[in-house]
């Protein structure tokens, strides 16, 4: 196979103007993506070169909230019209989807350079969404090919009265959504152990943080038995622990924050084998890990004030001899004793032990990330996703950060009755229940003893990584989940200031 693309394709160029868009400068386009709010007056559509042709275009029949229209401008290049409806009351998440359906339209003709606005102050939101969906659409995902015409992509992106737009704060995020997508999407002969362990001293080495590995000896060492027992299958010992750290300035000491992800790069689920359709895309088991590395890369481009650790652990579950067996009990880093009960219940194992480590630092609050259960799946289907918490006081900030990054999850219970359900007879704890009903409950409870006392986490279980079709402003069936979340949570509705407020 071809080596390892990495890093990702650069972005394309972003240019802003605090002025509407020219005659003459829409004649250098090849679309022209305009969003206009469902209440306001037709008569903004003259902030638009050739005007009457939008008029036109909004005059027809039919016309309701969330519609997509088209059409051709008179010019040598043919510039592409996308006109996108914003439903009155819209949220991030509505709005995503407006720009993404657009963008779709607007890539229907392969454009290469592209204007973005946003009509009666649709607000720096709406703006905001069509360049999250134009970066998104710009990227390429990896592909193995033979050589063929290059097909023409997004290279150039220009933004009409854009002054107040935080468009660090944009590309930061686009960029590490790219690079979460980019790596979940790599197949698993390509993204192994070792190629993850290069990218992500690449990474490390691009971003100035500090990185160590725990390979398996290291992790011995450390007691952590639970991970140790999903890698023990494979057929390499390449399996371990990343551990990175972003520290702003010249700060020391524990971290704010401690990103926890999942990182198994195939899950033939085990001893306890996947039938064929369970198993086809388990390249994508180690999403979780992808989002925790791209939003530490996001935070520290964007030079954030907070201390933040990754913690993402690398392995495979692989069916052999030495695979794991249900009924074994093995000892975790902090202790806990657990009982195997079924093998493919693995990413709650390599976690157990990551969260025990990660805890050892005593950050401020630690989250992680996972595609977890299928019972979330069951539960909110793949259009959000499931977050726990063992502080419900961070309940609706929590469900804030989902409705304004557009990425929404939604709350589970944490309630420590949960527990009966995970009673063991020989250790502290079984590792699942012999039933799938409410497993993804089962494993947050599962969790949550490996999570220091009195240190606040967050457990997101990813079950929107993976959706055919995509989902708001993604087009690619993965998602990428996860990054503008945690950027929103940690940034914009300042979660950690408010832990303080609860302490």
């Amino acid at each position: 196979m071809p080596g390892l693309p990495f890093p990702p394709l650069p972005r394309p160029p972003v240019v802003t103007h605090r002025r509407r868009l020219s005659e003459r400068a829409a004649a250098g386009l090849d679309a022209i993506l305009a969003i206009l709010p469902e209440e306001a007056d037709e008569a903004l559509l003259a902030r638009l070169p050739q005007s009457e042709r939008w008029r036109r275009l909004h005059a027809r029949p039919g016309l309701t909230a969330g519609t997509v229209r088209t059409a051709t401008l008179a010019n040598a290049r043919d510039t592409r019209a996308v006109l996108g409806i914003l439903p009155r009351r819209a949220g991030a998440f509505e709005a995503l989807a407006l720009a993404g359906r657009m963008l779709k339209e607007a890539d229907c003709r392969e454009s290469e350079r592209l204007a973005l606005v946003a009509l009666a102050r649709a607000g720096e939101g709406a703006l905001g969404a069509l360049l999250s969906a134009a970066l998104a659409h710009a990227f390429e995902l990896p592909a193995f090919r033979k050589p063929r015409a290059a097909k023409r992509r997004i290279r150039h992106i220009e933004l009409a009265d854009a002054a107040r737009l935080d468009l660090p704060y944009l590309e930061a995020a686009a960029n590490g959504n790219n690079v979460a997508r980019f790596l979940t999407a790599l197949p698993p002969n390509v993204l192994d152990a070792r190629s993850y362990r290069r990218f992500i001293a690449a990474l490390a080495h691009d971003h100035r943080l500090t990185a160590r590995w725990l390979d398996e000896r290291a992790l011995e060492r450390l007691g952590a038995g639970a991970f140790l027992a999903v890698a023990k299958g494979n057929a390499e010992r390449t399996a371990g622990i990343a551990h990175l750290s972003y520290r702003p300035g010249r700060r020391r000491g524990p971290p704010d924050v401690a990103l926890v992800g999942k990182g198994i790069l195939f899950d033939t689920g085990g001893t306890n084998l996947k039938p064929h359709r369970a198993m086809l895309d388990m390249h994508t088991d180690m999403a979780g890990s992808a989002v925790a590395l791209a939003t530490l890369a996001a935070l520290s481009r964007l030079r954030a004030p907070l201390a933040v650790d990754a913690w993402v652990a690398v392995t495979e579950n692989s069916i052999g001899p030495r695979a794991y067996r249900p009924q074994e009990v093995v000892r975790a880093a902090n202790g806990t004793t657990i009982q195997v009960i079924h093998t493919d219940a693995e990413g709650r194992m390599v976690l157990a032990d990551t969260l025990a480590l990660a805890g050892r630092t005593r950050p401020r609050l630690m989250i992680d990330f996972g595609t977890l259960t299928g019972t979330c799946v069951y539960a909110l289907t793949e259009r959000m996703s499931g977050v726990f918490t063992n502080e419900p006081r961070l309940t609706e900030t929590l469900l804030a950060a989902g409705r304004a990054s557009g990425e929404r999850v939604w709350n589970f219970p944490l309630d420590p009755d949960y527990d009966s359900d995970l009673e063991s007879k020989v250790a502290d704890v079984l590792q699942c229940a012999t039933e799938a009903k409410g497993d993804h409950i089962l494993a947050a409870r599962f969790l949550s003893r490996f999570v220091p006392e009195g240190v606040p986490w967050v457990h997101l279980d990813l079950s929107s990584a993976l959706r055919p079709g995509g989902l708001g402003h993604i087009h690619t069936d993965v998602t990428g989940f996860g990054v503008r979340y945690a950027l929103e949570l940690l940034l914009k509705t300042r979660v950690l200031d408010e832990l303080k407020t609860l302490a």
